[in-house]
């Protein structure tokens, strides 16, 4: 078994898909219009036929409390693997992305938390090498 489509909560279909694209460099797999709303996913440009992450609109009433409870806790949505959270971190940094949390060390992974402008908090990792 493997994690084929996983989702996250959007305030704004195109503006995510700006976001997860324009800035932090996925490409589009699907976007399918489906009356109001879209099938839109995304994928990682080094694994095309990988997990796809779709950009699920928010409007049900227990999705919207459930994220800006998150927020407010600073507890971040969803987690996107890096080779380098510093580096990552400064290229979003240049693109004009707000972080909550800078590079932090935290043992086995180094993680910052960036808000992706569509109501979530989004965390970069890496995993560090085995001391």
């Amino acid at each position: 078994m493997r994690i084929g489509l996983t989702s996250v909560m959007v305030d704004d279909q195109d503006k995510a898909l700006a976001f997860y694209t324009g800035v932090l460099g996925f490409t589009t797999k699907f976007d399918i219009p489906l009356g109001r709303h879209r099938w839109i996913t995304v994928v990682s440009p080094d694994e095309p036929a990988g997990t796809e992450l779709a950009l699920e609109p928010d409007e049900h009433p227990a999705a919207q409390a459930f994220k800006a409870a998150l927020v407010t806790d600073g507890i971040p949505y969803t987690a996107f693997l890096v080779d380098d959270v510093a580096a990552e971190h400064r290229r979003l940094q240049g693109l004009g992305v707000q972080f909550t949390q800078p590079p932090t060390d935290m043992g086995p992974v180094t993680t910052a938390v960036l808000d992706d402008t569509c109501g979530n908090l989004i965390q970069i990792q890496q995993h560090n090498a085995a001391g």
